[in-house]
């Protein structure tokens, strides 16, 4: 459980002023790239709107390059929508992006802040709760009140239900328990101004280097492909894994085994210090299902799991489980998907 101290006084004394239990007001900050809303944005919207009240979002970043992202946001069904634009923030660094954020829920009087729990919500709002002085509550997977959270702990092995006393409430969400938000109709009118308080930043943008593939986003794809150690290589990664995932038109996984040994890419990685993912579809090949692991998938509507030990832990959270060596099972799996198409 949560807490933090309360400090009392009297009415007359108070020299801050936010919302009241009873009407809560959250202030979702909307993440995106390259002009387009981050898909996991999309599912913090929808745990922001449970929390109650009203829900605002915020759109910050240069303003030539966020215009499609709030023609996008207008389009979800929020309250009201802010654009707040400066070129120091074209690139979501977190020192002079987190002031921006403390100072408009300060002055706009939100009792809630919230954004994915993304690597970049893991960079940024740690800062913001700093700067707050309250505690975030991080990767929350359901909402029982304004203040009271459920989220994962022991690496997704038990569950916290967490009531925090903070007068502002700073939280990421994972994407994989949340429903997306979908585009309507009405369009929610735009508050656009220079951005305030923009911190100094002794950081600098330099570059980034992007993988990009044709296939679905692993983090949103409704199926997934992961292969684990028992593939063996990275030749065999690409053999097995790969047609399997082409048949089924799923993205790719794979294990922090995998990963490690070079089998697939980091990006590519599921588990605890991976990606968290629940799509409709999630198939183990390979994977023994070690804790890490299942922390990032176990919440997927079916999982079926191929491989040759009868013991692995997978067996254990998968609904379909096939004991057989990979290499003869998943090329033959290929072939009856194409014959059925």
């Amino acid at each position: 459980m949560l807490t933090s101290r309360v400090l009392l006084r009297p009415a007359a004394a108070a020299v801050r002023s936010y919302a009241t239990a009873a009407s809560p007001s959250t202030l979702v900050y909307l993440e995106h790239r390259e002009d387009k809303l981050v898909p996991a944005t999309l599912n913090a919207i929808t745990a922001a709107k449970k929390v109650g009240g009203k829900t605002t979002g915020l759109v910050v970043g240069d303003e030539a390059t966020t215009k499609g992202v709030v023609e996008a946001a207008k389009k979800l069904g929020l309250d009201a929508l802010l654009h707040r634009t400066s070129s120091a923030l074209s690139h979501s660094l977190a020192e002079p992006l987190a002031p921006v954020l403390a100072s408009l829920v300060k002055e706009g009087g939100y009792t809630h802040l919230a954004a994915p729990h993304s690597a970049l919500g893991k960079n940024v709002f740690p800062r913001v709760a700093g700067l707050l002085e309250v505690q975030q509550i991080s990767d929350v997977m359901a909402i029982e009140s304004a203040d009271t959270f459920v989220r994962p702990i022991y690496a997704g092995n038990a569950i916290a239900t967490v009531k925090s006393n903070d007068e502002i409430k700073v939280f990421t969400v994972r994407a994989a328990s949340w429903d997306a938000a979908a585009a309507g109709e009405s369009s929610t009118e735009v508050d656009s101004a220079a951005a305030e308080n923009v911190g100094e930043s002794p950081a600098s943008w330099v570059s980034e280097e992007l993988t990009v593939s044709e296939r679905p986003d692993l983090g949103s794809a409704p199926k997934v492909v992961s292969g684990g150690r028992g593939v063996k290589s990275k030749e065999s990664f690409d053999s097995v894994i790969v047609p399997l995932a082409d048949s089924l038109g799923a993205a790719i996984g794979a294990s922090r085994a995998a990963v490690d040994s070079g089998y697939a890419e980091n990006s590519l990685q599921v588990g605890q210090t991976g990606k968290v993912v629940a799509p409709q579809l999630y198939v183990a090949v390979g994977i023994s299902g070690a804790i890490q692991h299942l922390a990032g998938m176990k919440d997927s509507k079916t999982i079926v799991a191929i491989n040759k030990d009868p013991e692995a832990p997978i067996f254990q959270v998968a609904d379909i489980g096939l004991v057989a060596d990979l290499f003869d099972a998943v090329p033959e799996l290929v072939k009856k998907i194409d014959a059925a198409k």
